[in-house]
């Protein structure tokens, strides 16, 4: 890859000199995917599947090429794709559709992990108090690697889903969800993954990893926001009942009743975020030009000399499993002295670096380790050893003033 070449694409970079270590939070977006959305106002600022007109038949057809698109990419077919808001709200479809069909009863468990961002606690902390559901969340070890024994001792009869991050937004963790799935279709429960920080770094397949549901987001991986993916078997699809109405979901409509459309219409209500999913199309095109297994190796070179580097600060402890082949580009981390918001202020304001603090909504593991909260600096594909250095330079200058 080349990389300076690569960064000519993304405005931020090139024009505002920052360096943006906040990309689990969301990514920058280049200018192919900006000219995608520019497209759809420009060209065909119309509604999709409505109209007869030639506008319309063209921004349709265009939408539907990049569900096509991305089932090529994600390795589903295409009636598996259904577009949604983002991944909370892919999670919640979910959850809604299972307690609208009626598939849990009280006592059943739910399995998540002690690392789950809200997105995947919430709507289960809400299915438990709506109708009893229990929640058991799987341990982390010292080396904040996931406890699987802890997981094989929770998983049982009862189990009804298992619903798990692939990796961390917090410590990077990745977890090994080839493993749980395996471990899980023992028990015929259904199987959740949030792939919301591992879609944009690692090559995914729908097929072969055999999970009921997948999600991620637009927004984390090049694409706009207001844009997410649930990719879900078929067969579950068809049988669950969908949570939004009107619009697009319905197939017949009377003043008594109404029936819903084909799959994945049947949960897409509403007028879309049409000119995100244009955008989105060319984050595809882009990711799949530069290829994920060429982020892969980015993402473990990046992170193998950012872990020599931090660790070699003494009053800087990082909450990571410090393995490249182990975590994400993710460093979650504690300066002794100083609160993290602070921190985080002084980076930016002292070098122009985007880092992000508090308790990156995943409190139940962020204030375990620190009450108030910690500093985390992510990585994609396009930041730099020099952008590193830089961080950890200034971090040294911090350090150095306020623990003498």
């Amino acid at each position: 890859m080349d990389i300076l070449k690569i960064r000519e694409d993304f405005k931020v970079l090139k024009e505002n000199k920052i360096v943006y270590f906040d990309n689990a939070a969301s990514s920058l977006k280049p200018k192919q995917v900006l000219e995608g959305i520019s497209e759809y106002y420009l060209d065909f600022p119309v509604n999709i599947h409505r109209g007869i007109h030639k506008l319309s038949m063209r921004a349709s057809i265009i939408y539907q090429e990049t569900r096509e698109k991305l089932a090529k990419f994600i390795g589903s077919k295409e009636n598996e794709v259904v577009f949604t808001n983002n991944s909370t709200d892919s999670i919640n479809l979910v959850m809604y559709s299972l307690y609208n069909s009626q598939y849990f009863k009280k006592d059943d468990e739910i399995i998540l992990s002690i690392l789950e961002h809200h997105a995947n606690l919430v709507p289960w902390l809400f299915l438990s108090k709506k109708i009893g559901v229990k929640l058991k969340f799987v341990e982390i070890k010292d080396d904040f690697t996931l406890d699987i024994e802890d997981f094989k001792d929770k998983l049982s009869s009862k189990t009804k889903l298992v619903a798990i991050t692939h990796v961390s937004n917090t410590t990077g963790t990745i977890i090994p969800i080839k493993e749980i799935i395996s471990l899980s279709k023992k028990y015929n429960c259904l199987t959740l993954i949030d792939a919301s920080q591992s879609a944009p770094h690692l090559k995914l397949n729908f097929k072969e990893l055999d999970c009921d549901f997948l999600v991620f987001t637009a927004h984390k991986m090049l694409g706009p926001t207001g844009l997410g993916f649930l990719i879900s078997k078929e067969n579950n699809l068809e049988k669950f009942m969908p949570y939004k109405f009107g619009g697009d979901m319905i197939k017949n409509v009377s003043i008594t009743d109404f029936s819903t459309n084909s799959i994945p219409f049947k949960f897409e209500a509403g007028t879309p975020n049409i000119s995100g999913v244009f955008g989105f199309s060319k984050a595809i095109d882009y990711l799949s030009d530069i290829g994920l297994e060429n982020i892969e190796k980015q993402d473990k070179l990046l992170l193998e000399y950012g872990i020599e580097k931090l660790k070699a600060i003494k009053n800087l402890e990082l909450f990571n499993p410090l393995d490249k082949n182990l975590q994400s580009p993710i460093f979650l981390f504690r300066l002794k002295g100083i609160d993290c918001s602070d921190l985080s202020a002084i980076l930016d304001d002292m070098s122009n670096i985007a880092t992000r603090a508090g308790v990156h909504c995943a409190e139940p593991i962020v204030t375990r380790f620190d009450k108030n909260g910690l500093s985390r600096a992510s990585l994609y594909f396009y930041n730099t050893f020099e952008e590193i250095d830089k961080f950890v330079e200034t971090i040294k200058t911090v350090d150095a003033k306020i623990n003498k």
